[in-house]
C-alpha cells in the first residue's frame, strides 16, 4: 500500500542583478568587410562600457554568425530570380551587473545614444541560482510530506518509509522582463536625462518561480 503526493515548492526572490542583451546586425559586400565591421563594432560597445567603469571583459558573446543575404526579383519573362546581396553579421552581446537603477540609467542612456543603434533587450535576475533551486526542492519535500501527513491522519493510517522520490529536472528560469525590448530607447524610456545617465525610479516586483517533487509513501 502507497500513497503518492506532488509537492510544490514555491519561491518569491528579489532580483539582484541585470542582464542586458545587445544585439549588432549588418550587411555588407565583402566578406572580410563584414568582419571588419563587426569587430569595429564591437570595440566601439565595449569602449562605450569601459567609460561607464566596466571591465572590457565583462562584455560576453553568447552569439555570432555570417550569413549569405539574398535579395528576389523578377525578370523580362517573370522568372523570380536569386541575386546575392552581401553578408550579413549578427552579434550577440551581454553584461551583467548588480541592480542599481543608477547604473541601469547610465548604460540606457549610453546605449540610446551610441551610433550603433543596437536592439536592447533587458532582463532582472538573480546571481546565485543554484541556491535558489536547492531551497525550491526543499520546500517541494516538505510540502509533499505535509500534505501526505493530512491526508494519511484523515485516512486513519500510518505513514511509513519513502519508497521513491521522482524529480523532472527541468529548466528554471529566475528571470524577469518590466522593460520591453526597444531599438530606440530614448524614445521609449520618458523619463529626463541627467548628466548623461536616464532618471530612473523603478522597483521591480520579485522573481516568483516554482518547482514540484512527487514522493511515494508506504502507508501501513
Amino acid at each position: 500500500k502507497t500513497i503518492k503526493i506532488t509537492g510544490k515548492g514555491k519561491l518569491s526572490i528579489k532580483p539582484d542583478c541585470i542582464r542586458i542583451s545587445m544585439c549588432l546586425e549588418e550587411t555588407y559586400r565583402d566578406y572580410e568587410e563584414t568582419l571588419y565591421q563587426s569587430s569595429k563594432a564591437t570595440e566601439q560597445i565595449k569602449d562605450a562600457f569601459e567609460e561607464l567603469g566596466f571591465d572590457r571583459t565583462a562584455i560576453k558573446t553568447s552569439r555570432f554568425e555570417i550569413e549569405v543575404e539574398y535579395e528576389h526579383y523578377r525578370d523580362h519573362n517573370d522568372h523570380l530570380i536569386k541575386r546575392f546581396k552581401g553578408y550579413s553579421y549578427i552579434h550577440q552581446l551581454t553584461v551583467e551587473f548588480s541592480n542599481d537603477n543608477n547604473k541601469l540609467g547610465e548604460v540606457l542612456y549610453m546605449l540610446a545614444h551610441v551610433s550603433l543603434n543596437p536592439e536592447i533587450s533587458i532582463e532582472y535576475t538573480v546571481k546565485d541560482t543554484e541556491k535558489y533551486k536547492d531551497l525550491l526542492l526543499k520546500n517541494a519535500i516538505k510540502d509533499s510530506m505535509h500534505k501526505a501527513k493530512i491526508l494519511t491522519e484523515a485516512a486513519n493510517v500510518e505513514l511509513g518509509d519513502i519508497v521513491s522520490i521522482n524529480y523532472s529536472w527541468d529548466d528554471i528560469y529566475f528571470t524577469s522582463h518590466p522593460i520591453n525590448e526597444m531599438d530606440c530607447l530614448s524614445d521609449q524610456i520618458g523619463s529626463v536625462p541627467q548628466e548623461k545617465a536616464y532618471n530612473l525610479d523603478m522597483d521591480v516586483e520579485d522573481i516568483k518561480v516554482s518547482d514540484t517533487v512527487t514522493v511515494i509513501w508506504r502507508i501501513q
